[in-house]
């Protein structure tokens, strides 16, 4: 339990500091206006990153958790997107969000 409490308190720090933290990204503006609140911003893809809007809710998802190591794994903390990236196919990405709207 906290191993996962952990890794959703650095999910939203990322996601905090990505949107307000730096002033290099142009779309810095723009990423946080329109996320609403309860809700974050990721890229997914595996060439060509894509972005959709998740409700915070999903992070406590156990195998959204299994993406979120993932994404670790391969990037660490450091995005190359100014955000938080999750390396699997779009296609993947959504069939999964979706089962979560069902539970």
């Amino acid at each position: 339990m906290a191993i996962r409490f952990s890794r959703i308190i650095q999910a939203k720090q990322l996601l905090r500091r990505s949107s307000f933290g730096s002033n290099n990204n142009a779309n810095a503006a723009t990423t946080s206006a329109d996320v609403p609140r309860g809700y974050c911003a990721v890229y997914v893809g595996e060439s060509e990153r894509k972005r959709h809007v998740i409700p915070i809710a999903y992070l406590n998802q156990p195998s959204f958790q299994n993406l979120l190591r993932q994404a670790e794994e391969e990037f660490g903390y450091d995005h190359p997107m100014g955000g938080l990236t999750i390396p699997c196919r779009e296609d993947i990405f959504i069939d999964l969000t979706s089962r979560f709207c069902r539970v």
